[in-house]
């Protein structure tokens, strides 16, 4: 018996019988104040007329906690984040701050533009990469490992001092054009057991519903993402391993080229939108 064939099928039947709901035509102010760009004209060459925010795929309970900055638990890494900014480690006796200061002005608008081509290294490198650059480099200190120490809550803390700034990759830096390419090769090959996409579930079934999680178009402005149902800040290549793992395939190694390439790629799917880091999602 192929059992694989019949999970596969026994999945196209629970999206093709679930129901099709519209993202919710609401604005997200944070606090009242600051109004979030969620919906934005597509970049030429996307398959899809706009771009939406998953914000707006998401519960009212859990739209109502990203809206609230004293709510949004999220805001727990933020502010861990800026304790490790302050604190000093290494050889070279050096904290973030020695460098950069007040990261309200000199991280700002930078979680916006990243990821960039890297001269040095020859491909493009995401704020986590360049968190470890300055880590050895500048400071003395050892790299963080993925999704370990410091690393998810001080790139939330970055990256937080961009919200509300459009995301805009470039692709004319480098050979990121390259890589770029690579990445949509990956978004659209189909593997594992359940022979799925990322264009399966975020692009040909958006808007239906996969049991109770609501598929939106998978833009990934709101990362690191605080997730209800896992408690904690994920990262963005967390969550590409989490939704290759679910298709029955193994996933690449966190930072590989491969999944390098599917950040610069759905990276640029979501531009316009702001950042909305840390984003809340369930």
């Amino acid at each position: 018996m192929n059992y694989s064939r019949i999970a596969l099928i026994a999945l196209g039947a629970t999206l093709t019988a679930s129901l099709i709901a519209a993202p919710v035509d609401e604005k997200l102010v944070i606090d009242g104040e600051l109004e979030m760009t969620t919906v934005a004209p597509s970049p030429e060459g996307h398959p899809l007329p706009e771009v939406r925010s998953g914000w707006h795929y998401r519960t009212e309970t859990t739209r109502a906690l990203e809206a609230d900055s004293f709510e949004n638990p999220g805001m727990l890494g933020v502010e861990q984040g800026e304790e490790l900014w302050n604190t000093v480690e290494g050889t070279a006796g050096k904290s973030c701050a020695s460098c950069h200061q007040d990261a309200a002005e000199t991280m700002a608008g930078l979680g916006a533009v990243y990821p960039k081509w890297h001269e040095a290294s020859g491909k493009p490198i995401n704020i986590e990469l360049q968190i470890n650059a300055c880590r050895v480099n500048n400071m003395g200190a050892e790299a963080y490992k993925f999704d370990k120490g410091g690393q998810k809550p001080l790139t939330a803390y970055i990256k937080h001092q961009s919200l509300g700034e459009p995301v805009k990759v470039s692709l004319e830096e480098g050979d990121m054009q390259a890589w770029w390419e690579r990445g949509k090769e990956l978004y659209y090959k189909r593997t594992g057991q359940l022979n799925l996409s990322c264009a399966s579930c975020h692009e040909k079934n958006n808007g239906k519903y996969i049991r109770a999680d609501h598929l939106s178009q998978g833009n990934v402005n709101g990362f690191p993402t605080y997730r209800l149902k896992q408690g904690n800040l994920i990262s963005l290549h967390n969550r590409f391993r989490g939704c290759i793992r679910d298709t029955r395939a193994e996933y690449p190694a966190a930072f590989s080229d491969d999944l390098m390439a599917l950040e610069v790629y759905t990276t640029w799917r979501g531009q316009g939108l702001s950042v909305e880091t840390p984003a809340v999602r369930q």
